[in-house]
């Protein structure tokens, strides 16, 4: 019999199934124990939580002699190159946190068993995904802290002070984070192995970065990869996270002139939709050909 993607094998005969209320408190211990294995794995700590941080620190320290980007003709005014690419920073870190995070992670969860032997216990699905989603948002909202604390401290970049501006941060992390979080866990069907997860996401996330505006100015970029890079996630997040961080004055330098924060909302539930339908697809608890 064939398995049902995002079901688990049939109980034994005399088991009974979790209440909800078992559920939910078994997604919370899953929580803190994804997290402390999160903080456990040295490369991952570096290549998605200090990646954002130290490629904010390179930027901001190697182009510190170029000038403020974004100055009036007579040279006053303008935000320094680590205050323009810190939103940028921002939005990577998201990406990296959800796709590049739970995309590897599953997949070799899948290689090495752990996912046939979660799928013979008596651990809920939702339970599972409440775990990981749950390891995600916090370790997102630790790089978050960490990333604005560097910013500030070590760069003096100035951060929004209007509530407002922070309001419209938190709807766009939220729906980013979410959005990112359920990409990640349908694109972990995509590795063979999960020695060649890394070798299929991580370029797959580099590419993205570099033609969404996180690492080059968007506006830098020819029209054609412009619209391409309109077609993914990031580039939405990108400009989202620039509508929070940088004066209105740079909106005039986005694709259509403006921050178009409709559009944001729209193409981000978009995506998180095809996540989703990816997610019920695709997903299983061991490979479909194993």
């Amino acid at each position: 019999m064939s398995e049902t993607t995002l079901t688990r094998p049939p109980l034994p005969t005399g088991v009974t199934p979790l209440s909800r209320g078992r559920t939910l408190r078994l997604g919370l211990k899953r929580i803190a124990y994804e997290v402390r294995v999160y903080f456990r794995v040295g490369d991952q700590v570096f290549f998605t939580f200090l990646f954002p941080v130290v490629m904010l620190s390179i930027f901001a320290t190697a182009f510190s002699t170029s000038g403020n980007i974004g100055t009036n003709p007579d040279g006053s005014g303008g935000i320094t190159q680590g205050a323009y690419f810190l939103p940028g920073m921002v939005a990577a870190g998201i990406l990296l946190s959800g796709v590049q995070n739970l995309a590897t992670d599953i997949a070799m969860e899948k290689s090495d068993g752990t996912l046939k032997r979660l799928g013979g216990s008596p651990l809920p699905v939702v339970s599972y995904f409440i775990g990981k989603m749950g390891q995600v948002f916090v370790t997102s909202l630790a790089q978050l802290v960490l990333l604005f604390l560097v910013a500030r401290m070590l760069f003096a970049i100035e951060l929004p002070t209007e509530p407002e501006k922070w309001a419209t941060f938190a709807w766009i992390y939220l729906l980013g984070i979410l959005t990112c979080a359920v990409l990640g866990i349908a694109l972990s069907a995509v590795p063979r192995t999960g020695k060649s997860a890394g070798a299929v996401i991580i370029p797959i996330v580099l590419v993205l970065q570099f033609i969404s505006g996180v690492y080059l100015m968007f506006t830098m970029l020819p029209e054609w990869l412009q619209n391409i890079a309109s077609l993914f996630p990031l580039k939405w997040l990108a400009q989202g996270m620039r509508s929070v961080f940088l004066p209105e004055s740079f909106a005039s330098l986005e694709q259509h002139g403006g921050w178009d924060l409709d559009a944001v909302a729209l193409n981000l539930l978009i995506w998180c939709v095809v996540g989703l339908v990816l997610c019920r697809l695709t997903f299983r608890w061991i490979r479909k050909d194993s």
